[in-house]
């Protein structure tokens, strides 16, 4: 019995033994011979003489923000404004309303936006030293198209803001956006130029050209302050109002380069001259063209001619319909006016227009435009 247990044994030794030396099959690719001489030199190296630039010790610091803000801060005003309005259950109102400005001239002319002044009865002036000053609307003057004005405060000797060149602006450079937002007094907000010679709609036939555009936070109440650049120079006249048009994240400033020429004409002449055609104008839709059974579904209708005017003249009348000016389809009164603005005083241009059911050509010689009425 010993024995058959001993041999049991044996056999099971001699076959875990043999589980041990089981060789599994290969199933991995085996791996490449050891690098030699003779083989390294088939490896061909991009560049044997190439070494690693070196690091440098530091970038550039941008300038100081606070200097920025310190040399421009003294030309920037606060603007307070009050509206009349009537309301259908309450009667006369009175609306409060808040802008920014910058002083040009050391005279006391300063620069802001048209919608900032253009509805006020009363306006006030708080320079960065709290002085006050109350302004007569004789003193302001506007030009709607550009969203232009500058208002005239009997001030002397006053730390007149300088002028950059906005032309040399590059997407990428730090500017600072210094005005009122919401009424609360002068702050500055830092940002970059994401874009130049932006061209935005604000308005029927209204098209701003030449904007910069930046991430500086812009607000109501910052309408008319100075965007300036890290020298301290104004490039640009901000606008809560150009911001506002579909956009978010990004701020609008009219550039000085195309402000400059309106600011110039609104204080050497009071308003600014442009081609003038004499005719008051309303959008044809085709709604309106099937409520008033109208030849045309589009266009501009002549709703009021001015007398001895260019549009008069040419034999244009009321109920006119604009559909082509300067062989250009003319679809909406915004058109229209964008091709005026477009024009020269003095040119000729060519309308075709519709009257009844026929479509007529006139020639009409544009003037400048008479000074507005207050």
């Amino acid at each position: 019995m010993k024995k058959i247990i001993s041999v049991i044994l044996v056999a099971t030794l001699l076959l875990s033994l043999a589980s041990c030396l089981y060789i599994f099959p290969q199933t991995t690719k085996p791996l490449p011979p050891a690098e030699t001489p003779q083989n390294r030199s088939t490896v061909k190296p991009i560049d044997p003489t190439w070494t690693p630039p070196t690091l440098e010790k530091g970038a550039s610091l941008l300038p100081s923000i606070a200097d920025v803000v310190a040399k421009v801060y003294p030309s920037v005003v606060a603007i307070s404004t009050e509206v009349s309005t009537q309301s259908l259950f309450y009667g006369p109102q009175r609306q409060s309303g808040a802008g920014s400005g910058w002083i040009i001239d050391k005279d006391g002319i300063i620069v802001t936006n048209n919608h900032v002044v253009e509805k006020a009865s009363k306006l006030t002036i708080e320079l960065s030293d709290d002085r006050i000053f109350e302004v007569a609307t004789s003193k302001v003057h506007r030009d709607p198209i550009t969203d232009l004005a500058v208002i005239k405060i009997e001030a002397s000797n006053l730390p007149a803001a300088e002028l950059g060149d906005s032309s040399k602006l590059r997407v990428g450079d730090w500017v600072v956006a210094i005005g009122n937002p919401l009424g609360q007094g002068l702050r500055a907000k830092e940002g970059t130029i994401s874009g130049l010679k932006v061209s935005l709609p604000v308005d029927v036939g209204q098209t701003l050209d030449d904007l910069i555009e930046t991430s500086a936070a812009i607000n109501p109440g910052n309408s008319g302050g100075p965007l300036v650049n890290m020298q301290g120079q104004v490039v640009g006249i901000t606008s809560a109002k150009i911001s506002g048009v579909g956009v978010e994240g990004m701020g609008y400033a009219i550039s000085v380069k195309a402000a400059l020429p309106i600011i110039t004409q609104l204080i050497s002449s009071g308003y600014v001259t442009r081609p003038y055609l004499g005719v008051t104008l309303a959008t044809v839709t085709p709604y309106l063209a099937t409520i008033y059974r109208l030849p045309v579904d589009k266009g501009a209708a002549i709703a009021y001619v001015a007398p001895n005017s260019p549009a008069e003249k040419a034999g244009l009348k009321s109920n006119d319909i604009i559909i082509r000016f300067q062989n250009k389809d003319v679809a909406n009164t915004g058109d229209l006016l964008q091709a005026l603005h477009n024009s020269k005083i003095g040119e000729e241009v060519t309308i075709t227009f519709v009257r009844g059911n026929e479509t007529r050509t006139a020639f009409v010689r544009l003037i400048e435009s008479p000074p507005p009425s207050r």
